[in-house]
């Protein structure tokens, strides 16, 4: 007997349980040695201090419902009242009987396990009690993810019991006995995932802490010594006896009654087990993407912590209730039309953005590749919808859907709704004036030097309404040159295409006009929104608001908007635009209920890239159809089943925005946004096709001189609701 207990106090961990529990209370100061460096007990520090639990985040969207969850550890912190009470009486029973009876050390439990220990040769009962047990849980938390600081907290020395011991001293100085457990009973493991009494049910039962019943409480009970032994998924067998051990003791220490037990015993296991649901990747209807986008925004705001650590332990730690700006109806419209008009094995994609004007909430984020990690799939979990810093790509080439910016940039440089260029079919491209210098083209003549129109039908001269609908591109080459890049270049800023999608800044060259520099959809969807907003900028929302499990409020940076442009200059790229959706590129993209609709096409060189952006008074959504890597030029190609010689604007991307359109704002008022009017271009003189003024060696318009006998333009056309004008002149459908 004596051998073996000098045995068992040699290897086991609780040898030096016995010696810090015997020998140093009664010691006083005397230090301990040990092989492995032990500091005295004295000299261990007693400020035992308990980290916030990591728990589970939430991600609701605007309705309440729930996106996905999302954690380091799957725990829900409950108080007391919120635990049954036959969990409390099981795990003590099971655990540590005399709990309530002996302090930090359970010197009778000692001796127990000695005397168990030696009879048998071997450790096969332990003798911490689950306050001490509690103590080793804590450092095990504390060490989070580090597998190395894990290891350590569970390392079984001298030295770390002792330091166990002096803090579960402390710690039942400072906290009540039932405190205590109710602390255990939150952070102690479950297997599965499970940390916490209620994620434990919620995993195997279904069901909140508060509502287990006896035989369901015993079998979570047993699990805490060892989760894979007892797991009832894989070993019910096992389970049931641990169960059936737990429930005895409950009778043994006056719990339950004999009664009670025999009926548990013969209840069956009764699990209702759900699988693990953690990350954006379990998100519902398509939201992976903006799940992941909201977690890019906690981790990025400055609202959420001074710096990158600080906001990163505000996300790893958890416990928040996220409730997004993501409205599930106009949600699924978007994820429906992507996936219907573009199949995931295409070689082509596409993605779908809409956004709230005056507020800059996001309403939808849609793609048509699923959220994940298989590419055998055609899963990803690069958001096409957004740029790289928030989980996006280098982002796409927005080609024509750019040129909006350049007409609301010369026109709050004083240029008029009535401006006129020579817009001939080719040109070079001119020197411009950028913000530091001039830019000049070294290959004049050449045709790296030059800039074509889409159709050899596209002849000069134009004014702004009919440029926009056959989206000219020489047209908008001379604007850029009349008012400077870096009039183009500021415009863009303010309504928030800060930079390329890739984070780079942008360049002032000028094919910027035309959209050659890449951009995201949800940054064009803005711009677009901000034009339905008369002028005004609302950066992206994606939060509403964040509270702590607890009920508590995090705050969350306020709506940041601003004043980008006069309301009479958006006025009239609402008026140009909606000549565009009227007579112009995007003709046929009405909505199921032919309200007001204003957008832009867009479309790249080799068809690579295709857009449409577009808007109604209180919903802007912008659409990208493409190849996200290789790059795929979108000629004699099928697309959501559909073979098409050549792709457009007009002719890919926007079906998708019309459809989804027309279903997103099928509940939504009919709210038209404010037009202006535009005096139509004389018509062509036969015997003067270049349409040049008599006398004028020049085809463009003084600014602010409008033509005589017209109304004033730039104002509200009297006698028109809404104030909307006059059809321009059928386009060619293959400019874009």
């Amino acid at each position: 007997m004596v051998g073996h207990a000098v045995t068992f106090l040699g290897s086991s961990v609780l040898g030096g349980v016995l010696l810090a529990g015997i020998v140093l209370p009664a010691a006083g100061a005397v230090g301990l040695g040990a092989k492995n460096g032990a500091e005295s007990f004295e000299n261990i520090p007693d400020d035992f201090k308990t980290p916030p639990l990591t728990q589970a985040t939430q991600i609701f969207d605007a309705k309440g419902g729930l996106i996905a969850k999302v954690y380091e550890r799957d725990r829900t912190v409950i108080p007391a009242d919120q635990m049954s009470p036959f969990m409390r009486h099981a795990q003590v029973d099971i655990e540590d009987a005399r709990f309530y009876e002996h302090g930090a050390v359970d010197l009778k439990g000692i001796l127990r396990a000695i005397t168990k220990n030696a009879e048998s040769g071997a450790t096969v009962q332990g003798a911490s009690t689950l306050t001490q047990q509690y103590v080793k849980n804590v450092n095990v938390e504390k060490a989070g993810d580090d597998p190395v600081a894990v290891a350590e907290a569970q390392r079984k020395t001298l030295g770390r019991k002792i330091q166990e011991l002096k803090y579960a001293i402390k710690l039942e100085e400072d906290l009540p006995k039932d405190q205590i457990l109710t602390n255990y009973l939150n952070i102690t493991f479950y297997g599965h995932q499970a940390y916490g009494i209620e994620a434990a049910a919620q995993r195997y039962f279904s069901k909140d802490a508060k509502d287990l019943t006896l035989p369901e409480a015993a079998m979570l009970a047993g699990l805490v010594q060892n989760p894979s032994q007892y797991d009832p998924k894989l070993h019910p067998v096992a389970a049931q006896k641990r169960r059936d051990t737990v429930i005895d003791k409950m009778v043994e220490n006056r719990h339950i009654t004999a009664d009670q037990a025999r009926e548990a015993k013969a209840a069956p296991l009764g699990l209702r087990y759900r699988d693990p649901q953690n990350g954006c990747i379990t998100a519902r209807a398509g939201m992976g993407f903006f799940c992941d986008y909201v977690r890019h925004v906690v981790k990025q705001d400055p609202v959420f912590g001074k710096n990158a650590a600080d906001r990163k332990k505000l996300w790893d730690q958890g416990g928040l209730n996220i409730y997004t700006t993501m409205d599930p109806e106009k949600q699924a419209a978007a994820q429906k039309a992507v996936s219907e008009r573009v199949f995931v094995t295409d070689p082509v994609s596409a993605a779908m953005t809409m956004v709230e004007p005056g507020t800059g909430k996001i309403l939808a984020m849609a793609q048509t590749r699923p959220y994940g990690l298989d590419k055998e799939k055609n899963e990803t979990v690069v958001n096409y919808n957004v740029d790289a810093a928030m989980g996006g790509g280098v982002g796409f080439q927005p080609g024509s859907n750019f040129k909006p910016i350049v007409a609301a940039a010369a026109l709050e440089a004083g240029l008029p709704p009535t401006q006129r260029y020579d817009s001939p079919n080719r040109m070079d491209w001119p020197t411009m004036k950028t913000c530091d210098g001039t830019w000049k083209n070294l290959s004049k003549g050449k045709k790296e030097g030059t800039i074509p129109n889409e159709s050899p039908r596209e002849v000069g001269p134009y004014e702004l309404k009919e440029a926009m609908a056959l989206s000219v591109n020489t047209y908008f080459v001379q604007m850029e040159q009349e008012i400077g890049l870096c009039a183009v270049k500021q415009m863009a800023n303010k309504l928030g295409v800060a930079g390329k999608a890739s984070g780079e800044p942008l360049q002032e060259l000028p094919a910027l006009g035309l959209g050659t520099q890449e951009v995201s959809p949800l940054v064009m969807a803005d711009v677009y929104a901000s034009f339905a907003a008369r002028g005004t900028y609302c950066a992206p929302v994606a939060i509403n608001r964040i509270s702590t499990v607890d009920g508590k409020d995090v705050p969350v940076a306020p709506a940041k908007c601003d004043r980008v442009m006069s309301e009479s200059t958006a006025d009239v790229v609402n008026s140009v635009l909606l000549g565009v959706t009227e007579k112009g590129t995007a003709k046929d993209l009405n909505l199921d209920d032919n309200r007001q609709i204003a957008g832009k096409t867009g479309t790249t060189d080799e068809k690579k890239s295709a857009w449409f952006s577009g808007y109604t008074g209180n919903l802007a959504a912008s659409v990208w159809l493409g190849s996200p890597g290789t790059k795929v030029p979108m000629k004699n190609i099928r697309i959501g089943g559909h073979y098409q010689d050549e792709v457009f604007g007009a002719t890919g991307p926007g079906p998708i925005w019309q459809q989804a359109m027309s279903d997103a704002v099928r509940t939504m008022p009919d709210k038209e946004f404010p037009t202006v009017y535009i005096p139509d271009p004389p018509k062509r003189d036969p015997e003067n096709p270049s349409g040049t003024p008599s006398g004028s060696g020049s085809g463009t318009a003084q600014p602010g001189s409008p033509q005589s006998g017209s109304p004033q333009p730039g104002r509200p056309q009297p006698g028109r609701p809404g104030g909307k004008p006059h059809n321009t002149t059928p386009p060619d459908p293959s400019d874009e």
